[in-house]
Formats: structure tokens, C-alpha cells, sequence
């Protein structure tokens, strides 16, 4: 993985292979890197805004949203990525990451990126001793059930016209597609499984599909 985009690809297949940058400023953005690195994706870590240059799609990974969106006004990297996805870029966001890309948050915390037309609640499933694991149905990939991961997870409590359903878990919301726009509750990233980071990059390549 690389930390900025530009360096010399000397690969055939690397200098082809789709460019996902992984925001780095806190949270789990190795595990995110790892598995777009297993996918064949050149995995970029985002701490600084000239690391978009060049970006096919973004992840906003898990940790806390509230720091997250703190150091990203720091690094003065809202604005860039919010017209970066603005103008199409396609963005993946996983558990904070869902909280990241929301137009509202319920609780006071003024939303940071508001790319997504969906309103979420910050702890829905309790603290991080409440963490566990379930097997949940997710159509667009089929099956089996995707071993999820929740540790504090949000979920959705309003959406959009545009906004597709992905996956629900005991009557509540956890995974959403808007157009180029993914997020979920839960953390793909911590699975052995593949399927939903394979589902971003095939976004990615075709955003319209």
C-alpha cells in the first residue's frame, strides 16, 4: 500500500489496478487496506489532501466519528473529498464511516461530510462490550449470509428516495447504496470474508449499475 499516489507502478497489473484511497487519520484503515491489497486494489492511504489526487473510489473506515471528522477539518480535507463525491467519485463508508457520509445525525453532533441523504443514530447497538457477530442476508451479494461484525454500531433511521436497502439486522437499517455511495453499520473489514469490499470495487468500476 502506498501513502500517496504518483509513485511508479513498474506491474502491468498493478499500474491497472484500480486506486482506492483509505482515510488515515484514526480508526481501522490498515484492516480496510489489507483487504482491497488481497482484491488486487493499490490501496492509498488518505492523510493529506494531495493524497486524492488520482483516487478511483474512497473508504471512510470505523473508529469514532466525532474524531474523525475533527482531524479531517484539521487536514483540511472535507472540502476536497465532499466535492470529490460531489463530482462522482464513489465512497464507501463502515460503521463510523456511515456516520461520516450522513446529512444528520441524531444527537446534537453536526454532521461532517453530508453526502448522503440519511439520517443516522450514533450507538444504536450499545457500547463497545456489546459488540458481537451475526450472520445477516445481503442480496446484491448473494449467498451465503456475510458474517458481520457490530462494535457500536449506528443504524439508519431515515432515508431518501434514492436511497437502496441493503441488509437489516433485528428491524433496523445497516446497509444503504445511494447512487456511487455505499454504507454500512458494521465492519466488512474484520470478516474473513471478501464479498462487500469486492461489491465497492465493482461499484467502482461501474457506478451506474
Amino acid at each position: 500500500m502506498t501513502e500517496h499516489h504518483g509513485q511508479a507502478q513498474t506491474d502491468d497489473s498493478r499500474a491497472s489496478a484500480l486506486k482506492i484511497g483509505v482515510l488515515a487519520v484514526q480508526g481501522a484503515f490498515q484492516e480496510h487496506a489489507r483487504k482491497l491489497e488481497t482484491l488486487g486494489a493499490d490501496a492509498v492511504l488518505v492523510k493529506r489532501k494531495q493524497h486524492l489526487e488520482g483516487l478511483d473510489g474512497l473508504i471512510i473506515p470505523g473508529g469514532e466519528s466525532t474524531s474523525i471528522g475533527r482531524l479531517m477539518r484539521e487536514y483540511d480535507l472535507v472540502e476536497p473529498i465532499r466535492g470529490l463525491v460531489g463530482e462522482g467519485m464513489p465512497v464507501f463508508g463502515t460503521c463510523a464511516g456511515m456516520i461520516v457520509l450522513a446529512n444528520r445525525i441524531q444527537g446534537g453532533e453536526q454532521p461532517h461530510l453530508a453526502v448522503m441523504d440519511v439520517e443516522v443514530n450514533r450507538n444504536s447497538f450499545g457500547r463497545q462490550r456489546d459488540s458481537f457477530e451475526t450472520d445477516l442476508d445481503i442480496p446484491a451479494i448473494g449467498s451465503p449470509p456475510f458474517p458481520a461484525v457490530f462494535i457500536r454500531a449506528p443504524h439508519i433511521t431515515q432515508m431518501g428516495e434514492g436511497v437502496e436497502v441493503l441488509a437489516t439486522y433485528d428491524g433496523r437499517i445497516v446497509g444503504v447504496r445511494q447512487g456511487h455511495r455505499l454504507a454500512l453499520s458494521f465492519h466488512p473489514e474484520l470478516s474473513e470474508d471478501n464479498r462487500l469490499h469486492q461489491y465497492f470495487l465493482d461499484l467502482v468500476r461501474n457506478p451506474r449499475t
